[in-house]
């Protein structure tokens, strides 16, 4: 028996591939879908559900936007070995819950994700227990230590999606180097994480009023950008990609819109909380508030929001960073670094960007789906097209909510958006034509 699915009434929003390209996504409007076995078999203004017989499920979308799944490039699902702040199954529960069909795991786990064993055991883990595809990226360097390379063709041969050493920088330029050309040799791509650890010095958030003021120690905003210019430079010396992970200072959004005029093929990335709180945020002492790249000054996320407006900043990823509530409820300086993205990511873009008319909601869709999926490569993956995959997010554009973080599906909840009113709530998320969240509601 064929597995049907009718998605009936809905408004179908698409990245602007533009009129007539061969293989464009589904001009955006009100349309019907029908899914058989996990492929858009057919997109039109009405779908007779009669033709179809009894064995089909139907949802109703009147009032809803249908989007192209939701692809998150950058997460930490700590499995292997840190299983007590996260795992594969609840980081997917979250990220389904989130709107989010396919996420990309970071290294920085207990080992290392830098062979190919680890990333066969994740996709394994991911096929029992995941409610969305996890795309594991294997680290740069063996331990993430920075002094030899991965093997990065067979990790890229096991189904890693790309490399990086995200959770320490790739401080030797001559490793960069190499990674950037062993890259090109694999088709894969490499994502840096920018922070030049002499200029951090160990600091507990951006240096500035605040920090001067909690008597905290400061990271200049430099730290990010110097290092920037250095992946920048080199990318331009190798003629080789390179995408840059989480930007959250204007220098750097500056740098990567000047390479780009120049034909450097750059692209980066920014996160929910880079282009919605600044260092203010840290008041109070408030852990979860802190961050790596920390929060930045207004004029930082002023320019974030600009580089997304003008293309500068090509998607946004969550950086979704779980931590144990005994890692944050500690004093400022001990307190690990990072939040938790999944379950507010989509929220936050709606209500900070579509709604301040920053992005459309095709733009947003190009940020959050079809971008990212083009870094990955991801085959069929970003748009909603006759006979591709039924990889869908389904959105609730005018509920209103409130963030509790700790309704959160994933067990961690460090969250500096508890309390926040969002607006854009995902309904439905669709994985290979099979709904995991319904009505809001994972499915068990």
């Amino acid at each position: 028996m064929r597995m049907k699915l009718i998605i009936k009434g809905g408004t179908v929003v698409n990245a602007d591939a533009g009129p007539g390209v061969p293989g464009a996504p589904y001009p955006s409007g009100k349309l019907d879908l029908l899914i058989e076995n996990g492929v858009i078999t057919e997109i039109s203004e009405r779908i007779a559900m009669e033709a179809h017989g009894q064995a089909v499920d139907v949802i109703d979308a009147t009032g809803h936007m249908i989007l192209p799944g939701l692809v998150d490039a950058h997460c930490h699902l700590r499995d292997p070995g840190l299983e007590y702040k996260e795992d594969i199954e609840t980081g997917t529960a979250s990220a389904a819950a989130g709107g989010f069909v396919a996420v990309a795991c970071m290294p920085n786990t207990e080992p290392v994700t830098d062979n190919a064993e680890i990333i066969k055991y994740i996709l394994n883990k991911a096929e029992l227990s995941g409610y969305v595809k996890v795309l594991p990226i294997g680290s740069v360097s063996k331990g993430q230590r920075g002094e030899e390379l991965s093997e990065i063709g067979e990790m890229k041969f096991a189904g890693a999606v790309a490399i990086s050493d995200d959770g320490r920088p790739v401080s030797s330029p001559s490793l960069m180097k190499k990674a950037l050309l062993y890259s090109k040799m694999f088709d894969i791509p490499v994502i840096s994480h920018c922070e030049d650890l002499d200029l951090a010095d160990g600091g507990d958030m951006n240096e500035g009023y605040v920090s001067l003021e909690l008597g905290l120690r400061g990271v200049p905003s430099v730290a990010e950008s110097v290092q920037v210019a250095r992946d920048v430079l080199l990318s331009e010396y190798t003629g080789v990609p390179i995408h840059i992970a989480h930007v959250s200072t204007e220098a750097s959004v500056n740098l990567i819109r000047d390479a780009k005029r120049r034909g450097v093929r750059v692209t980066c990335e920014t996160c929910p909380h880079y282009f919605t709180l600044t260092d203010k945020a840290c008041l109070g002492y408030d852990t979860n508030a802190k961050v790596n790249p920390p929060l930045a000054g207004e004029k930082d996320v002023a320019a974030v929001r600009a580089g997304l407006a003008d293309g500068t900043v090509d998607l946004i990823a969550t950086d979704h960073a779980p931590h144990h509530a005994d890692e944050k409820n500690v004093e400022f300086s001990s307190a690990a670094k990072g939040l938790v993205g999944f379950e507010t990511a989509f929220g936050l873009a709606y209500t900070n960007l579509v709604l301040t008319g920053v992005l459309t909601l095709a733009q947003l869709a190009e940020k959050m789906s079809r971008n990212p999926a083009r870094l990955l490569k991801l085959d069929g993956a970003g748009a909603i097209t006759r006979g591709g995959p039924a990889h869908l997010t389904i959105i609730d554009p005018e509920r209103r909510y409130t963030v509790e973080p700790e309704r959160f599906l994933s067990k961690s909840k460090n969250s500096p958006f508890g309390g926040f009113t969002l607006q854009g709530a995902v309904a439905y998320t669709i994985v290979g034509g099979k709904p995991v969240v319904r009505q809001g509601v994972l499915l068990e």
